[in-house]
């Protein structure tokens, strides 16, 4: 089974959650459409380059670097946005510099990253 087109794709899933529900395990012949219907399912997304999904950086740092080009913003633009010296940005980003508290908080407000994520990586 190869799947075309965005609609062969949705009717392939709609399949998929159809056979989930009814509980498709036990039965030769669902179990063998379930497996063709992931590979196709699979083999169509990469085409797309739906996957990998992309994870969340592991540094604070490379979690603004990942807003920074969200945003399309040089560094010198962030850094004013931020309302920080264009060096001192540049050193937290580099790891130099630890974030202070004022710049936390702008981090949040400005970037939309998660106070949490900002508590547990500076």
């Amino acid at each position: 089974m190869t799947l075309h087109n965005p609609s062969e794709y949705k009717t392939a899933l709609r399949r998929l959650d159809a056979l989930v529900a009814a509980g498709f395990e036990g039965n030769v012949a669902l179990e063998a459409e379930f497996r063709e219907l992931v590979v196709a399912i699979d083999a169509y997304e990469d085409q797309l380059g739906l996957m990998p999904i992309p994870t969340l950086p592991e540094s604070l740092a490379d979690m603004i670097e990942l807003k920074r080009q969200q945003m399309r913003l040089k560094q010198k633009e962030l850094a004013q946005l931020l309302e920080v010296p264009a060096g001192a940005l540049s050193q937290i980003l580099s790891g130099k510099r630890r974030v202070t508290l004022d710049l936390a908080k702008k981090l949040y407000e400005r970037l939309g990253i998660s106070p949490e994520f900002i508590l547990k990586k500076a």
